[in-house]
């Protein structure tokens, strides 16, 4: 009797978790930032705490007051920039006075012979009208990605609501992480090592992602904001925030951004601009990733690029922004699942820097 009593209870427990995951679906991407924010400013809320003499609310307020202040003010200015800047190049664009068809021009002129016939076996027989398609293919992208920038205002309720939800599940978040993240830990049904690898891999996931990923595209970005606006190109400002989200996609990088533009700059004649652009992102916007990610995040804690590339671009493909945050995370659980398993077969012995221990205490 007993046992059936057991397995109806557990039966209701995986259902009642079931609907309940069901019904925060909606929040789930509030939710998921909320976890990361208040895991990346836990150690502050943690220095602010022992400055208040321990007292957890206003320590959680003082911190919440900072997240603002630094993150989502700064947050508000870039995407109100972003939107005016975007709407001005498609502008420019379709009024000619950026006029992407004299690429297509000045690259058939100087194109050597053996090139041009080239391009005629490849049945590209007008650069012209290839890079009229190209201008086209640009204006449609800049306006379909100002109309989304445009969305967050235009559902504002909806918006509102994410972002308040956020707000309050990271206030009680930094107050009581401690304790959530140590009762969640007591009532998983896993050995009390394999609790704590699964728990710290899941933090080292979401700090190694933030910290060697969004710190080096605010660089990134950054560096190659300020060369567009030193060589006098236009929306800088764009440029470099571009360049900062497509270096958050391993294998894409800043590349994509800055290579079109100089060749640009190259066809229509400004040859130092282009010039400059092109050492600039080389050997500047490019080697930042190289010599920065490492000494943020460690070699230790870095998981391979392939797979990184691929639970990335799925996640991004599966959840939109929030799977940049979730294909990581799910890429590093996954790997602590399989040496828990080959360590506990014998197929692989524990590795030195992560210890199977019994009496390893639950990460806070």
């Amino acid at each position: 009797m007993n046992r059936t009593n057991d397995r109806v209870f557990t039966a209701f427990l995986i259902i009642i978790s079931l609907a309940f995951i069901w019904v925060a679906t909606p929040y789930f991407g509030a939710i998921l930032w909320a976890v990361v924010v208040a895991i990346i400013f836990a150690p502050v809320y943690r220095w602010v705490l022992a400055k208040v003499g321990g007292r957890p609310n206003l320590a959680a307020i003082i911190t919440f007051l900072s997240i603002v202040t630094l993150v989502l003010a700064p947050a508000a200015l870039i995407i109100s920039s972003m939107v005016g800047e975007v709407i001005g190049l498609v502008e420019s664009l379709q009024s000619r006075e950026i006029d992407v068809s004299r690429i297509g021009i000045a690259l058939q002129k100087n194109l050597p012979d053996w090139a041009n016939d080239a391009l005629v076996r490849w049945g590209i027989n007008d650069l012209n009208v290839m890079t009229e398609r190209i201008s086209a293919f640009v204006a449609t992208a800049l306006r379909t990605f100002a109309q989304t920038l445009l969305g967050f205002g235009q559902g504002a309720l909806s918006f509102a609501a994410s972002m308040g939800v956020m707000l309050y599940v990271v206030y009680f978040l930094l107050r009581d992480g401690d304790k959530i993240a140590r009762e969640i830990g007591e009532r998983l049904p896993m050995q009390v090592e394999h609790k704590n690898m699964l728990l710290e891999k899941f933090t080292v996931a979401i700090k190694a992602t933030i910290r060697g990923s969004v710190i080096v595209a605010m660089v990134q970005g950054t560096v190659g904001g300020l060369i567009f606006w030193m060589l006098d190109i236009r929306a800088a400002f764009l440029g470099g925030v571009l360049m900062a989200l497509l270096s958050l996609i391993p294998a894409v990088g800043t590349g994509f951004v800055w290579l079109p533009v100089a060749i640009y700059l190259l066809a229509s004649g400004a040859i130092w601009q282009g010039v400059t652009l092109i050492l600039c992102g080389v050997f500047l916007i490019g080697m930042i990733d190289n010599t920065l990610r490492p000494i943020l995040i460690g070699q230790n804690t870095r998981m391979p690029d392939y797979i990184v590339l691929v639970s990335t671009l799925g996640g991004i493909g599966i959840f939109g922004l929030n799977g940049f945050v979730v294909g990581p995370v799910v890429a590093a659980l996954f790997l602590a699942a399989w040496e828990i398993f080959g360590v506990e077969r014998g197929y692989v012995p524990p590795k030195d820097d992560e210890p199977l221990a019994n009496d390893q205490a639950l990460p806070s």
